[in-house]
């Protein structure tokens, strides 16, 4: 499965732009692979995000703001999953992914 960090390349919103620098940054530091998705690019891709964000994570009204992260077709959460997840030290667990084994032997 591939991670997708779904962004908005031309967003007006300096905490938009700032929330998916902090996740691309993340992953690339960490090298943990990932693509990201250009919503304001890609329109199938945007409305793709919209339709495979579940219920209980979006907004009253409009439509959720990027970044969003999937891992594969599975949503794995938004900014603010993501940075809980930071905090507790379990990006992989939230990713999706398998956790990361010592180098040391």
């Amino acid at each position: 499965m591939v991670i997708r960090v779904y962004i908005a390349s031309s967003s007006g919103s300096i905490a938009v732009k700032k929330r998916q620098q902090a996740i691309v940054g993340f992953l690339e530091a960490n090298r943990i692979s990932f693509e990201e998705v250009d919503i304001t690019m890609l329109e199938d891709q945007r409305l793709w995000m919209y339709k495979n964000i579940p219920e209980e994570k979006r907004p009253e009204k409009g439509n959720p703001l990027p970044p969003q992260i999937f891992n594969g077709d599975d949503y794995c959460g938004d900014y603010e999953d993501f940075f809980q997840s930071k905090e507790t030290n379990t990006v992989f667990s939230f990713l999706r992914l398998p956790p990361v084994k010592d180098s040391e032997s």
